[in-house]
């Protein structure tokens, strides 16, 4: 396809431009006005953390918001053979993973480059439950295992190969559906954290994820773990309504009299406005914000992944390459202006570099019946 056919419509890239590199001539033009403006502390941050001019971060999030459109449009479309989708390194280009060859049409009409795989996403799920299922005696040996899309496998992680490959018995899988690998994380829930702001439960400290009403009662949902038994919260008031941990790492909290807001504290303070909760993709470009160590981004690296931590296992998170720190959790995780997570857990440190899991906020608001506060 040729630069010209890859020029910018209405502030985002063409979808079919997904589908080859952009090129260094669309890169250097800066989007047309017409879809809503990114934070400008989004922009600032992809700077900073993904080594982005102005211009590219833009463009980054066009590409990010027009791909996870058409990830949605596909997903229905495919059906039973749709078996994921991410973006490559510079979000230029969405892959579309499906096991039936007569729908890569299909694909390249929606401007996506379709690879044949031998398992679907529901399989690949179907084999995450049964790894779920093994003796939690044997799930503690191991650090983490997700569905990897890339590879149309289901990756399990672990201190050595023989805890890895125990987990893999234990959960009885197809091994050819499976890869084993030694790695040193060993991720902890981020205790003491809070996320865009900090609401405290007795001496210990927490963040909020994002703002939520019941009905005509406000509140916000945070990470499971923050809850202590009959808690109750200040600044703002409340009372956690519901909470799981582990298994899960989510929880909410009604608090009357205060006044939800659409936003996430971003780089210096600036408020960043949530507009909804669409699922990114793979390869996308994510912030988190925490009082701890403030605004940092990186990328989706895996949805659906499950964590071993010393409280138990939680499963459902989405790992990313985010630092954290101790007095994040909780906090919020935000792709452009769509909410994704909350806070989790992770490994490592904003210095040397870490990765941060954060549990997807749309199974909490199913969860609770709760309504996101969006601007």
């Amino acid at each position: 396809m040729s630069s010209k056919r890859c020029a910018l419509v209405g502030g985002v890239i063409l979808a079919a431009c997904l589908a080859t590199p952009i090129s260094s001539a669309a890169a250097d033009q800066a989007p047309q006005s017409a879809s809503p403006t990114p934070p400008p502390a989004v922009v600032d941050a992809l700077e900073r953390d993904l080594g982005l001019s102005e211009q590219q971060a833009l463009i980054r999030l066009a590409n990010e918001e027009r791909a996870a459109a058409t990830d949605a449009t596909l997903t229905a479309q495919l059906g039973a053979s749709y078996g994921g989708a991410w973006l490559n390194d510079d979000a230029s280009k969405l892959l579309v993973a499906t096991t039936d060859p007569s729908t890569t049409a299909t694909i390249e009409s929606h401007g996506a480059q379709p690879v044949v795989v031998a398992r679907s996403l529901a399989q690949l799920d179907a084999i995450m439950q049964q790894v779920d299922r093994a003796p939690r005696r044997v799930k503690a040996a191991a650090a983490l295992w997700y569905v990897d899309v890339k590879t149309n496998s289901v990756s399990i992680q672990a201190p050595t190969t023989e805890a890895a490959e125990a987990l893999v018995t234990a959960a009885g899988v197809d091994r050819g559906a499976v890869s084993v690998s030694v790695t040193a994380e060993r991720p902890v829930p981020l205790i003491n954290i809070i996320g865009g702001a900090p609401y405290y439960i007795g001496s210990s400290r927490c963040s909020v994820g994002f703002s939520v009403t019941k009905g005509s009662t406000p509140g916000f949902v945070t990470a499971g773990h923050c809850r202590l038994a009959g808690s109750t919260t200040s600044n703002p008031t409340g009372t956690f309504q519901g909470a799981s941990f582990p298994g899960n790492d989510y929880a909410w909290v009604a608090a009357p009299g205060n006044t939800p807001q659409p936003w996430v504290r971003g780089s210096g303070g600036a408020n960043v406005i949530v507009r909804g909760s669409t699922q990114a993709a793979v390869g996308s470009s994510i912030c988190r914000s925490g009082s701890t160590t403030g605004w940092h981004c990186g990328t989706i690296q895996q949805h659906n992944a499950t964590v071993t931590y010393p409280q138990g296992t939680v499963s459902g998170l989405t790992r990313t390459n985010v630092c954290a720190e101790p007095g994040d959790s909780g906090g919020s995780f935000i792709s452009g202006s769509q909410a994704q997570g909350m806070t989790s857990g992770g490994s490592g440190n904003c210095s040397s570099g870490g990765t941060t899991y954060y549990q997807p906020v749309n199974e909490a608001l199913s969860a609770y019946g709760l309504t996101l506060k969006t601007g």
